[in-house]
C-alpha cells in the first residue's frame, strides 16, 4: 500500500502552506474590508482575532523556511546579534523620532543638526533601523516612519524599550555569570541583574534613581500590548459573575487598576487592595467616586500573615517574581485567614510544553521567562510546577481548574482550600 505521508521537499511545503494561507488571509481581509498588511505609516497595528489561526499558521511557516535556508552560523547570528539593540536605544535616547513630522519626512542632515551627532553616525544607525523595517529611506538620505516606527514613538514604547537596552540587556548578559556564582539560587539579589546593578535588585534601583524609576514605571504600561496582559482584559478570562457578592482581597493589588476594572463590571463585588506603603500612596486618588464604597486600600507586606477574612485571595502576576521559596512562603501567609469554601485565584502564566503552541509564541515566552531570570530569580511555571508549588505550600491547596485563554497563556488557576480536619472530633 502507498504511503499517504508527503514526499515532497520541507521547503516545498512550507511554499505551499505560506500560499494557502495567505490566499485564506488576503480573502478574509478584503471581505471585512480592511487592507493588506504592510509597512506603511497609517497601517493597522493588529489583525483582526479571527484570523489569529492564519497569522499563527503564516508566522510559523514563513519562518521555518527561512531559517532552513540560513547557513548554520546565519542561523547562530540571527538570535545572538546583540546590536540589534543598538540603534534602537540610540533612535529613542536621542529623541530621533521626534523629529520625523508624522506624514512628512526629514533628512539625516537634519537630525544630525538636532541630535548633534555626525551625520555618518546618523545614517549608520538609521540605517540598521531601516533594516529592521523601523523606519524608511524615501530617497537618498531622506527619512521617513513606517508602521514600526510610529509605534515606536508612543512614549511609554519608547520607555520600554529603552528599559530594554539600559536595564534588562546589561543583566541579561550576566545570567550565566549568575548561575555559575550562585548554583540554584531563589534570591532576588543573586542574578544578572544584581550583577550588573553593584548587587542592587530592581526594586533597590527604582528606589535610589529617580530617572530609572520613570523609565521602569512608564514602560511597564507597554505590557498592554501582548495578548491577554491588558487590564481591560481581566473580565473576560474567568467567570467573576459566579462569586456574586464575594469580598475579594487583591493581594500585591499595585494601585487597584484591576480592582476597578472588575468593581466596573461587576456590581455585586467587594474588593479590598493589599500593597505596600509606598506602592498604595495617594492611589485612593484614582479610585472612580462610585466605586469608593466598593474598594478598598490597605497597607500589607507580601510575606506577612494575612489579617482579613474573605471568600476570595486573587494574585495577579505575583508569583512569576518569585522562585518556589517565596512563592511558598506569599500562599503560606494567607493560611491563617483561610476557612473551606474559600478561593485562591491566581492569575500567571501556565507555560506550555515545547510544541504545543505556534513557534513564534513560544519563543516569546521563553524569552520573557529568562527576563524574570534575569530581574528576580522568578520564572514561568508549567502546569506540573504549579501543582507541586501549592503542595510544597500545603496540601490543603487544592488546584480545582485552570483557565487559558486561547491568545494568551496568561491564564486563572483556580484553588480551593480543603481542610479535612474542619470538624472532625
Amino acid at each position: 500500500m502507498a504511503s499517504s505521508k508527503s514526499t515532497a521537499p520541507r521547503i516545498v511545503e512550507l511554499a505551499a502552506q505560506i500560499s494557502n494561507s495567505v490566499a485564506q488571509l488576503e480573502e478574509q481581509l478584503s471581505t471585512k474590508g480592511l487592507p493588506s498588511p504592510s509597512f506603511a505609516e497609517d497601517d493597522p497595528q493588529d489583525l483582526p482575532k479571527d484570523v489569529s489561526h492564519l497569522k499563527d499558521t503564516l508566522l510559523d511557516a514563513t519562518a521555518e523556511l527561512h531559517e532552513l535556508l540560513l547557513d548554520p552560523l546565519s542561523l547562530l547570528f540571527k538570535f545572538a546579534a546583540i546590536s540589534n539593540l543598538v540603534s534602537i536605544d540610540a533612535i529613542c535616547r536621542f529623541k530621533i523620532l521626534d523629529a520625523i513630522p508624522p506624514g512628512g519626512t526629514t533628512t539625516f542632515m537634519e537630525i544630525s543638526d538636532k541630535t548633534g551627532l555626525a551625520e555618518h553616525a546618523v545614517r549608520r544607525l538609521l540605517h540598521h533601523a531601516m533594516a529592521m523595517r523601523i523606519l524608511r529611506e524615501t530617497e537618498a538620505g531622506v527619512v521617513a516612519h513606517t508602521s514600526i516606527s510610529k509605534f515606536l514613538a508612543i512614549p511609554y514604547i519608547s520607555s520600554w524599550a529603552e528599559m530594554e537596552s539600559r536595564d534588562t540587556w546589561p543583566g541579561t548578559t550576566r545570567i550565566v555569570d549568575a548561575i555559575q556564582q550562585w548554583p540554584n539560587s531563589e534570591e532576588m539579589n543573586q542574578t544578572g541583574f544584581a550583577l550588573a546593578n553593584n548587587g542592587k535588585t530592581p526594586q533597590g534601583v527604582v528606589a535610589t534613581d529617580a530617572e530609572r524609576a520613570m523609565r521602569f514605571g512608564s514602560a511597564m504600561q507597554a505590557i498592554s500590548h501582548v495578548p491577554g496582559y491588558a487590564v481591560e482584559n481581566i473580565t473576560t478570562v474567568y467567570d467573576w459573575a459566579t462569586l456574586g457578592s464575594a469580598y475579594i482581597v487583591n493581594v500585591g493589588g499595585s494601585r487597584g487598576q484591576v480592582a476597578i476594572e472588575l468593581a466596573k463590571n461587576f456590581g455585586d463585588l467587594k474588593i479590598l487592595v493589599q500593597d505596600s506603603a509606598g506602592t498604595i500612596e495617594g492611589a485612593e486618588a484614582g479610585i472612580p467616586i462610585e466605586l469608593k464604597d466598593r474598594i478598598e486600600l490597605m497597607e500589607h507586606e507580601l510575606f506577612e500573615p494575612q489579617t482579613v477574612k474573605a471568600d476570595v485571595y486573587f494574585f495577579r502576576m505575583l508569583f512569576r517574581n518569585f522562585g518556589d521559596k517565596y512563592a511558598v512562603m506569599a500562599l503560606r501567609a494567607q493560611i491563617p485567614m483561610l476557612r473551606p469554601g474559600v478561593k485562591i485565584l491566581i492569575q500567571d502564566v501556565v507555560m506550555p510544553e515545547p510544541g504545543v503552541i505556534p513557534l513564534w509564541r513560544e519563543r516569546i515566552s521563553r524569552a520573557v521567562d529568562l527576563a524574570l531570570e534575569n530581574f528576580s530569580n522568578g520564572r514561568e511555571r508549567y502546569l506540573d510546577e504549579w501543582r507541586g508549588l501549592l503542595a510544597s505550600a500545603d496540601q490543603r491547596f487544592i488546584l480545582h481548574q485552570v483557565y487559558v485563554p486561547k491568545e494568551s497563556l496568561l491564564g486563572i488557576l483556580e484553588v480551593h482550600w480543603h481542610d479535612s480536619t474542619i470538624g472532625e472530633a
